[in-house]
This record gives structure tokens, C-alpha cells and sequence, in this order.
């Protein structure tokens, strides 16, 4: 005869249900003391006037500072919660199990008092609510919103706007690292007009610059031209090079391929007719003619030149025309001027040396010897430069979205030496204006710049929302707080942009310190959050903010290369829509602007219609499937 399992009889399922009891009334007493620690930092003489929000969130705090997973396991065994949806409502998920549990085993619940918790209506009803406040109600059939990063034409053409808020833009975002106020106001003039024909709502997010690092500019190369007319494969002129010399004050003709652009003073332009000529000595010491053929409507001329010639902006053009007697005779001495000077090129490769100044010196590439020995290393300019001065030996670097990747190799005396260890085997070009990030380090820099507190008045006086860039604390915060009190923008909304290391270790401090004091969101700035804390840690990491956020009532917006392939270049990737399904789980979802806005604009509200019946936040929603049928 087969002997049942001991912890199959009743007396061992009672013996399992009180150990899991008392296993919960230790939890509940860890997560009520450890609440209340964290919350004496921040209202130390009032603990009466806490919000219920922060409350919650430090509950969830102390409760996910446990390793919870054998509690799981265990209540799960017996039919219970495992907590795997508590963050809206810690503690009343928490009684709730404890009830069912005091109920099996016939214990006496009062002699465990409940600590009181938001109740689980409250909380989800909360975020909702606080959701509305900040964004605006979403529109019907959809319950997360679209936030459309704005471009440039959209300050030109006020169809473009209504264009976007007809196809699903519920807010819209105003970059201020780039244009101006003047820029800025045209945009919202037209996002205005558009909400008054459409009868609709669309909330304005402006986003402050803030410290952004940025690679300084690149020096010029010396101007030389090589001017060469069209042959064929065998070697025959079949089109001389065409020339076009512009007026140095005016604006440049728009041209195809193979014709060049000078620029000439309007005076000397002045004195040109079809049939001059400009006679020269190229840099390899040849004779040249170039032929004066045309006038041109806005004042330029169109020359031709038959022969192949290299020419910088130091040669000497004499200007010519025949005489009387059919003799060429001198006009004029003039020098050709560029349009456009054209950058040099850093290309770096892994183990080279690049050095990170802070004097604002454009950068130049290594000088090498004629044995291709490095003399000097390339440098370039540090936009922050008070940055570097908080670095050491040893710290990681990480330039252009991570696609260069180095350490400090040493300090100098003006800026630091970094080392490349990582960079495509062909080497990457090193170019100017791209983002720098120090993962880790404790840059000491002001919450706000000098360029935000500038832009802040225009801010507070004309948008719904103010994304705080690169904040990193709760005095950052605090910080951002009096600023706008100062300019009458109490009423504010404030986006904190989670997209440093520091930032996200902080993130709880961040949304305590304001919680009961302004209306909060939280962006999960992806790009730079990637670069920081690495992309194989960023699906971990943008969970653990959802769940946090969720717990303070905090609505998100999920950010950075939603659909970017689709709204850049018209092309869409498996894993976008991936990513574009599970960005419904935050509140709002924001798309960066492209040629191809409105398609993409139109396929993540198609795909969030969709999602929301398969799942909310963390859970599933068991709607009936298809394939089931």
C-alpha cells in the first residue's frame, strides 16, 4: 500500500498555512517599519501630512527590498497572490493575502491590527487621475497618449501641426536645445489654432537643454578646390566644368551635381561680361583660363573652365577682356572665396588617443610622421568643460550614443587623455555636436544651466509641462521647484528625464521630494540611459522605473527610437513593433521627429489600440483569444 505524503494530510497544510502566516506577518511589520524610516526624511516633524502617494511608494520600496521569490512560491502553492501586482497598493495587497490566510487557519486577525494602505481602487484610480492632470484625457478607444517631438516646420506650416493632432498627437514636445523663443512661439501659435479648429486638447511639454556634453567644433580644411570638366572612358572632354560665381552677400543657386560655387564681391561681379576671362596659375604651377559665359538673374556669372585645375584662396584670378585691337587686357586681381569650408576628419580607431580639452580649441585629427608614427593625438573641445575637472584615471567614456567607447588614460593640464576601446574595426568618424556621457560620475554640475534658467521664463509662461534634463536629485529637484515659483510657474507640471546612473539610484528620492508639491511625471530617456548604464541593462532597468513610478501614482512616458527606422526613413523593424507594443504598459509613449512622422504616428496608435485589450501594466488581460475560438 502506497503512504500519502506527510504535507498531504490536513495537519501538515494547517502547519504550512500558519508557517506561510506568520511568514506575512513578518513581511508586513518589515514593510511598515521600513516605510516609515525612509519617510522621516522627508517629513520629519509632520508625519501627518505625508501623501497617501508617497506612502505607498515607500511601502513598495521596503517591500522590494526583500528577496521575495520563496514567499512567492509558497502562496502561490496554496491558491494566494503572490504580489506580483501590489505597487499601486502595497499594504492592501499585503492584509488582503493575510485575511484569506488568518480566515484558513482559524487565527484571531485582531490581535494583528492593520496598518492602513491605500485600498486597490484608490491606486489604480489615482494614476489615472494624476495621468489626466498631467497629459490630458486620452482620446476615446485609446488609453495611453502620443507625444510628438515637434520640428522646425512646424514653427512654417500650421497644416503640418493640425496634420499630426488629426492623425493622434495628444502632446507635443518643444526641444529647447534647439531654435529660439521666436521659433518656439510660431509652433505654439500654430498648435493653438489647430486646437481651436479641431476642438481638442494637446498639451505642451518644453524640454530644457540642460548640461548636455557635446564634442566641441571641428577646424577647417585649407580650401582647395579641384575643378575638372566631364570626360569620357576615354579621356575626351565631352562638358567643361561649369562655374558659378555668386555674389558674396547674396544667396547661393541651388545646382546639380558636378557644377561649382564661388563667391566673388558684388563690385567685381560688376565689372564681368560674357566673353571675359579669368586667367590663373594652379597650385602645380600650370596655366588656366576660365571663360565668362553668362549673366545670371541674381547677379552672378557662369563660367566655364576646359581643363582640369586646383585653385585655393590665395590664387591670383586676373580678370580679362579684349580691346579694340582684339588684345587681351587686364581688368581687374581678384581671389575666389568658398561657400562653405569643409571640416576636417577625426576617424579614431581602438587603442588610439584622443585628448578632451577644455579650452573650446576646434578639433583637429593626429599629426602623424611620414612612417605613420602618432606625434600628437587628435583633440577636441568639451562643451561643459567645469566637467572634466571631476574626472580620474580609470573612468569610462562614452561618445556618440556609445558608438565610441573609451577610459581616461590621464589627466592634463588642459582636460584629459582617453584611451578607445571600443569602435567599429573600420575606425568611426568623430564628429561635432555628439552627446558625451561619464557613466557613473559625479560631475557636480547645477541641476539647471545657465541656458535653462534663461529659458525657464518662456517656459513657465507658455507650457503645460517643463522636462527637467539630466536631473539627478532631490536638491535637483528642489532647485527646479524654487526656479519656477520664482517665475509664477508653481502650476507647472514637471517631467523628470531618467538618463544618468545617478539619476536612476536616486529616481526615489526624486519623486519624493516632490510628490504633495507638483504635478509629476517621469520620462525614461532611453538614449542616454542606454549609453549610461549600458543597453544590455536597459530592459531590466525601464522595468524597475515602471514599477517604481507606479507606486508613487507617477505617470511615465516612454521614450527614445519608438518606430525611429519608420518615422526616419519610411522603414519598419520587427523588433520596433516589439518595443512599440510593450511601450503601452507607460502612460504616454513619445515618437522623435522624421520625414515619416505621420506614418508612424499612425502605426503606434493602430498598435496601442491593440495592446491595451492584451495587457495593463503588468497584467495580463484575458480577453478571449482568436486562436482559442
Amino acid at each position: 500500500m502506497t503512504q500519502r505524503p506527510a504535507s498531504a494530510t490536513p495537519d501538515a497544510s494547517l502547519a504550512d498555512l500558519n508557517t506561510l502566516t506568520d511568514a506575512m506577518l513578518k513581511l508586513r511589520s518589515e514593510v511598515v517599519s521600513g516605510a516609515e524610516q525612509r519617510l522621516k526624511k522627508f517629513h520629519p516633524d509632520c508625519p501627518d501630512i505625508i501623501p497617501f502617494s508617497a506612502r505607498n511608494l515607500a511601502q513598495y520600496l521596503a517591500l522590494r527590498a526583500i528577496d521575495l521569490r520563496p514567499l512567492q512560491t509558497c502562496l502561490a502553492r496554496q491558491g494566494l497572490s503572490s504580489l506580483g501586482r501590489t505597487e499601486a497598493h502595497v499594504m492592501a495587497s499585503i492584509n488582503q493575502v493575510l485575511r484569506v490566510l488568518t480566515r484558513l487557519t482559524h487565527r484571531n486577525h485582531e490581535a494583528d491590527p492593520e496598518p492602513a494602505g491605500i485600498d486597490f481602487e484608490r491606486g489604480q484610480h489615482t494614476l489615472k487621475e494624476n495621468a489626466d492632470h498631467l497629459f490630458g484625457t486620452p482620446p476615446a478607444g485609446r488609453q495611453v497618449r502620443i507625444m510628438v517631438t515637434l520640428p522646425r516646420e512646424a514653427a512654417l506650416h500650421e497644416d503640418l501641426v493640425q496634420k499630426l493632432m488629426e492623425t493622434g498627437m495628444d502632446c507635443a514636445r518643444i526641444n529647447c536645445a534647439h531654435d529660439d523663443p521666436e521659433v518656439w512661439s510660431a509652433m505654439i501659435r500654430h498648435l493653438r489654432a489647430a486646437e481651436r479648429r479641431l476642438n481638442s486638447r494637446c498639451t505642451i511639454l518644453m524640454d530644457l537643454a540642460g548640461h548636455k556634453l557635446r564634442t566641441g567644433p571641428l577646424a577647417h580644411r585649407p580650401p582647395v578646390s579641384h575643378v575638372k570638366p566631364r570626360r569620357n572612358l576615354l579621356g575626351r572632354v565631352m562638358q567643361p566644368a561649369q562655374i558659378i560665381l555668386n555674389p558674396a552677400n547674396g544667396t547661393l543657386m541651388t545646382v546639380g551635381e558636378g557644377v561649382y560655387q564661388y563667391l566673388l564681391p558684388a563690385p567685381c561681379l560688376d565689372r564681368m561680361q560674357a566673353g571675359d576671362r579669368l586667367v590663373f596659375e594652379d597650385t602645380r604651377g600650370k596655366k588656366r583660363r576660365m571663360s565668362i559665359v553668362q549673366t545670371l538673374d541674381h547677379g552672378g556669372r557662369l563660367a566655364t573652365l576646359d581643363r582640369g585645375a586646383y585653385f585655393t584662396q590665395s590664387t591670383h584670378f586676373v580678370h580679362e577682356r579684349r580691346n579694340g585691337m582684339g588684345d587681351w587686357q587686364e581688368i581687374q586681381t581678384l581671389q575666389l572665396d568658398w561657400p562653405a569650408l569643409e571640416p576636417v576628419t577625426i576617424r579614431l580607431f581602438k587603442d588610439d588617443l584622443l585628448h578632451l580639452t577644455r579650452t573650446q580649441t576646434p578639433g583637429q585629427p593626429a599629426t602623424v610622421d611620414d612612417r605613420g608614427q602618432c606625434l600628437l593625438p587628435a583633440h577636441i573641445a568639451c562643451t561643459t568643460p567645469e566637467a572634466l575637472a571631476a574626472l580620474e584615471a580609470g573612468q569610462k567614456v562614452w561618445i556618440d550614443d556609445g558608438k565610441i567607447g573609451g577610459t581616461v588614460d590621464h589627466l592634463t593640464d588642459d582636460g584629459v587623455m582617453i584611451r578607445i576601446t571600443h569602435c567599429r574595426p573600420q575606425g568611426h568618424r568623430l564628429r561635432p555636436d555628439r552627446g558625451i556621457n561619464f557613466p557613473g560620475a559625479s560631475l557636480n554640475l547645477p541641476g539647471l544651466s545657465p541656458q535653462d534658467l534663461e529659458h525657464l521664463g518662456f517656459v513657465a509662461a507658455h507650457a503645460d509641462l517643463v522636462g527637467y534634463s539630466f536631473v539627478e536629485s532631490r536638491q535637483d529637484m528642489m532647485l527646479l521647484m524654487d526656479e519656477l515659483a520664482r517665475r509664477g510657474g508653481s502650476g507647472l507640471g514637471i517631467v523628470a528625464k531618467i538618463e544618468t546612473c545617478r539619476a536612476v539610484e536616486n529616481l526615489p528620492e526624486i519623486i519624493l521630494a516632490t510628490l504633495g508639491r507638483h504635478r509629476l511625471g517621469v520620462m525614461i530617456a532611453r538614449g542616454d540611459l542606454a549609453v549610461e548604464i549600458g543597453g544590455e541593462r536597459l530592459a531590466e532597468i525601464q522595468e524597475e522605473i515602471l514599477w517604481l513610478c507606479e507606486a508613487a501614482h507617477v505617470p511615465v512616458i516612454w521614450a527614445t527610437q519608438v518606430l525611429e527606422s519608420l518615422a526616419k526613413e519610411g522603414l519598419i523593424s520587427r523588433p520596433e513593433l516589439t518595443d512599440a507594443a510593450m511601450a503601452g504598459r507607460a502612460e504616454c509613449v513619445m515618437l522623435n521627429k522624421g520625414p515619416y512622422i505621420l506614418d508612424a504616428l499612425q502605426t503606434l496608435d493602430s498598435i496601442l489600440v491593440r495592446m491595451q485589450a492584451h495587457q495593463h501594466k503588468k497584467t495580463a488581460q484575458l480577453r478571449a483569444l482568436r486562436l482559442a475560438g
